[in-house]
């Protein structure tokens, strides 16, 4: 109830609060999976090994690497870390399909040590607590694949994600 002269009081809008701070984190968390820009220019960062995890760098390097997905596009988002020779390998398989389907499918890079506020609630979403991470969304938003670990088991075999990439959109 509001005081003498219109103004709510201290309990009211102490129960407000609350409510403000949810609907507040929902539209957070919706700009945060339905982002700007995707990551474009997608390169292998020089100097990788497949073969151990001896390289400090984040396998990947490309433009805007802290960017989250474009709402109605297909999207393959790819979780890893540098010092990882497997996330190196699948982001070795993620390159080279890049030029194939980057006017088809947004490319979301995210770097587990640097993850950027637009790429929170697909952390907290999609991640699954091992790396490599790769979530492909189809062009309507549905999740078609969630899964850890390498998409093959050879060496630059970029067949599963490419059957992926060509069913999502």
């Amino acid at each position: 109830m509001g005081n003498f002269w219109g103004e709510p009081s201290v309990d009211s809008v102490v129960r407000t609060i609350p409510a403000i701070t949810i609907v507040l984190f929902g539209a957070l968390l919706l700009l945060s999976v339905t982002g700007a820009q995707a990551a474009g220019d997608l390169q292998l960062a020089p100097g990788l090994s497949f073969s151990d995890d001896s390289s400090g760098k984040f396998p990947i390097v490309a433009s805007d690497l802290a960017a989250g997905p474009v709402a109605g596009k297909a999207t393959i988002i790819f979780f890893g870390t540098s010092h990882c020779w497997n996330t190196a390998r699948e982001a070795e398989r993620l390159v080279k399909l890049y030029p194939q389907y980057r006017n088809q499918v947004d490319f979301v890079v995210v770097d587990l040590n640097r993850v950027s506020p637009e790429q929170q609630g697909l952390v907290s979403r999609y991640y699954r607590g091992a790396i490599p991470t790769v979530a492909v969304l189809d062009s309507k938003g549905n999740l078609i694949y969630d899964r850890a670990g390498e998409s093959a088991g050879s060496r630059g075999d970029t067949s599963n994600l490419q059957k992926l990439l060509d069913s999502a959109h």
